[in-house]
């Protein structure tokens, strides 16, 4: 049954809708998306906050992307407390579609990032585009007030999601004792977002409904789980691999890294690891050349999946506390032991890469199939060769382990949160496909896409 679900999946989504002129494609989506990740590395966006903003700048885009075709799944009666978008019929008709998708992921990311004044170049240049490509005048007017009026609506459903009242708590005091988290070495940050938890999630019941099992119990005991992990990281550490290592720096994405020369210390930007997985995403919808709708509902998804999975994620590393393998090993083992990777401001458990590359990975194979080829050379930018995987599933393994490598977690936070991820993922696939099986016709998206084509 499994092969014939995902055997349907991949024929939708290597379908087209039949648009007899594509003024704008997969290419544009996946660069305009990483314009806006460059302005996320600009402002050192938080993981969690970036996978906030990848969310409804992807909900945007295929909100606008459903306007146009009936049959194209949309989010509003899936995500919590989302409207059906409505827009004039004759401002529809009047404008371009494709055009509308590119735009309403820039006009959306303007309106949501700190610093999202730096795509008004881009979003310049798209009407210049536009003209090039033979739009009408009148055509690309229509659809920017068309944008303008989905994105005002998206922006205030954003602005409900309680992100706004996250300022107003009190700030986050580390507790005392030694199981507990500490700040860290080089930066000593203070933690970060230790309300996340608060937020609304877009399909998830609730932050906790995969908090799944706690984590082993500290103790300097030599004997007990707790330092049987910690001598592991430890032992480990010593002793990597020149592969162990290429891993963890591969999958390292740090936004907060510092460099230290001398008595000055420099800030290493780099993309969020939900960024990472939007650049997987984007690698395979090019990869299946997929339509521009398509492109825009796969990354919409992942996006939306890896958002909840970071506020589940966050809700266990505030509840727990714990404490990171540099200072129980420090204090435990070895005063004088570093770990490959700078350890992130926030608790350990669990492991924030092994939840969301699970999570991501899961919702890939439903799109485009269990055993998906690609190259992904997302981390070029960054001095880091590319890396080849069979699937999904292998690329998120090695993300989870990757943490173990780099010294900045336990085996129990990466193994734990690779089950969280996994059932995150599942859930945000049946509420999605309990969805398109609800509609008028009674028949599953898949389904009409495939009829429809024949």
């Amino acid at each position: 049954m499994k092969k014939i679900i995902v055997f349907l999946v991949v024929i939708w989504m290597n379908a087209g809708y039949g648009q007899k002129r594509m003024s704008f494609t997969t290419s544009d989506y996946v660069r305009a998306l990483k314009h806006a990740t460059d302005v996320m590395v600009n402002d050192v966006a938080s993981p969690v906050a970036a996978s906030r903003y990848y969310a409804y700048i992807n909900l945007a885009a295929n909100e606008t992307a459903a306007l146009f075709d009936r049959q194209h799944p949309h989010f509003a009666a899936i995500v919590k407390g989302l409207n059906n978008i409505t827009v004039d019929n004759n401002l529809i008709k009047s404008s371009d579609p494709q055009m509308a998708v590119i735009l309403a992921l820039y006009k959306s990311g303007a309106r949501l990032l700190p610093s999202g004044y730096l795509l008004q170049k881009h979003f310049d240049s798209l009407r210049l585009v536009a003209k090039k490509r033979k739009l009408p005048f009148e055509k690309i007017n229509a659809t920017v007030e068309l944008v303008n009026q989905v994105v005002e609506q998206v922006i205030k459903y954003a602005y409900a999601d309680g992100f706004v009242r996250l300022s107003g708590f009190r700030k986050f005091t580390p507790t005392t004792g030694d199981e507990y988290w500490q700040p860290t070495a080089p930066g000593f940050m203070s933690a970060i977002e230790p309300d996340w938890n608060s937020l609304r999630t877009f399909i998830l019941d609730s932050c906790s409904q995969f908090a799944g099992e706690p984590p082993h119990k500290y103790s300097s005991d030599t004997n007990s789980l707790f330092y049987k992990d910690l001598k592991e990281v430890y032992e480990v550490g010593k002793n990597l691999s020149k592969e162990q290592s290429a891993i963890a720096m591969f999958w390292d994405c740090n936004p907060f890294a510092l460099q230290q020369v001398g008595h000055l210390e420099f800030g290493i930007k780099k993309i969020s690891p939900g960024g990472h997985w939007m650049g997987i995403t984007g690698i395979a919808c090019k990869m299946q050349k997929l339509s521009l709708s398509k492109t825009a509902y796969a990354h919409a998804l992942v996006s939306i999946a890896v958002a909840d999975a970071f506020i589940s994620c966050w809700n266990n590393k505030y509840k727990y506390n714990r404490v990171r393998p540099v200072t129980a090993i420090k204090k435990l083992i070895d005063r004088n032991w570093s770990p490959l990777l700078q350890t992130p401001p926030f608790p350990e458990y669990t492991s924030g890469h092994s939840v969301i590359s699970k999570t991501a990975s899961t919702i890939l194979a439903h799109l485009f199939g269990d055993h998906f080829s690609f190259t992904d050379n997302t981390e070029e930018e960054f001095g880091l060769s590319a890396r080849k995987f069979n699937s999904f599933a292998q690329a998120s393994v090695e993300a989870a382990i990757s943490r173990l490598y780099g010294g900045i977690h336990f085996r129990d936070a990466i193994e734990n949160g690779v089950k969280e991820g996994e059932q995150i993922g599942n859930f945000v696939i049946m509420r999605s496909s309990n969805n398109q099986a609800n509609n008028n016709t009674g028949k599953t998206f898949i389904e009409q896409a495939k009829n429809k084509d024949q």
